[in-house]
């Protein structure tokens, strides 16, 4: 039976660090299989039971079971069976909280090229991704890695998906009339918070082929599609609408350009007293500081962007000429800047 040793001795730990890869490896490992889909949500299976719904060996799929369940992915039982854990329940599909394709979008092919060139990132300051495969990070994912694309439009969704609630529960827009979320995606946000509000108008403002794609509650003959226009553009070029609330979320993290551009066209755009709610990862001032840490390493290595500590997105909303109030978690991976455009 494997068990989890929760405070291994430091020498031990650098030991499972440098051995990191071969964790993330096996989780992925483990989603492309169909473990935690394949094993009964209630009911122990034997390695054998398992091997035969994946169709795998039993004896290297026990190596592989081994490995994560001395992680807290999945557990052993003391017959020799395996059953399900919080953590490996967020790998099946059809979980309401899922993690499948975060977890596939981590450990994607690329990424197992970059990251070795951390240093180079560190000591340029600059995304190393062209260095490996000769042009822009999401030109190579549209055009020469669909399937790649594909793990992360479904990743942001979920993504997504689940911080929509978050934000909804959160932001309070009883004395608004009409909000308009800035490179948001399928969404999700706005369509959570026009649910809850049904007195709200909003407009969905990101490039030409994400908005084509919005949640069908936004678009055709949707529930939503009434009291909402789809924007097609940029905005780090112009942000064409006026609202009473303006929310962007998870997009300054490009280059210090690119991010007070978008910043300097919500200045533009937006009338005196309007609000502002920038929701971004922060790297300090979280419970997920591992976890976000390395999203802005990779971040650093893809795009040559970076997640924000609670300074510095100060400092980016009042360079931008917007008057910061109140800091507010949305959970434990999010913060809520909430700002107002002065008169």
């Amino acid at each position: 039976m494997t068990t989890v040793d929760p405070a291994p001795p430091p020498p031990m730990r650098l030991r499972e660090l440098v051995f990191g890869a071969a964790c993330a490896a096996a989780v992925r490992a483990a989603v492309r299989l169909g473990v935690a889909d394949a094993l009964d949500e209630n009911t122990p299976m034997t390695v054998d039971d398992l091997a035969a719904v994946v169709k795998a060996p039993p004896h290297t799929l026990r190596r592989l079971l081994r490995a994560l369940t001395c992680q807290g992915v999945f557990a052993e039982n003391p017959d020799g069976t395996f059953s399900h854990t919080e953590m490996s329940r967020l790998l099946r599909e059809d979980d309401p909280h899922s993690l499948r394709y975060i977890a596939l979008w981590c450990t994607e092919p690329w990424t197992w090229n970059v990251w070795p060139l951390l240093d180079e990132a560190v000591r340029s300051g600059r995304s190393v991704f062209e260095d490996v495969y000769e042009r822009e990070f999401f030109a190579y994912l549209n055009e020469e890695a669909p399937e790649s694309a594909q793990v992360f439009n479904r990743a942001m969704t979920t993504s997504s998906e689940q911080s929509a609630r978050d934000v909804a529960r959160l932001l309070d827009l009883d004395d608004v009339s009409s909000v308009v979320d800035i490179g948001g995606g399928q969404g999700h946000v706005l369509a959570s918070l026009l649910e809850k509000h049904p007195h709200l108008h909003g407009t969905l403002l990101d490039l030409p082929g994400v908005v084509e794609n919005a949640d069908p509650r936004l678009r055709g003959m949707g529930t939503l599609a009434d009291r909402v226009k789809l924007v097609a553009g940029d905005c780090r070029e112009d942000i064409p609408v006026q609202a009473d609330v303006y929310i962007i979320k998870n997009v300054l993290e490009w280059d210090d350009d690119s991010t007070r551009r978008a910043l300097a066209n919500i200045r533009r755009a937006a009338r005196p007293g309007a609000r502002v709610v920038a929701i971004e990862n922060l790297v300090d001032d979280t419970p997920s500081m591992r976890f976000t840490t390395a999203m802005d390493l990779l971040l650093l290595l893809n795009v040559g962007g970076a997640k924000h500590t609670r300074q510095s997105m100060t400092d980016r909303l009042t360079d931008a000429g917007l008057v910061l109030g109140e800091v507010r978690p949305v959970n434990a991976y999010l913060h809520a800047f909430e700002c107002s455009v002065p008169g």
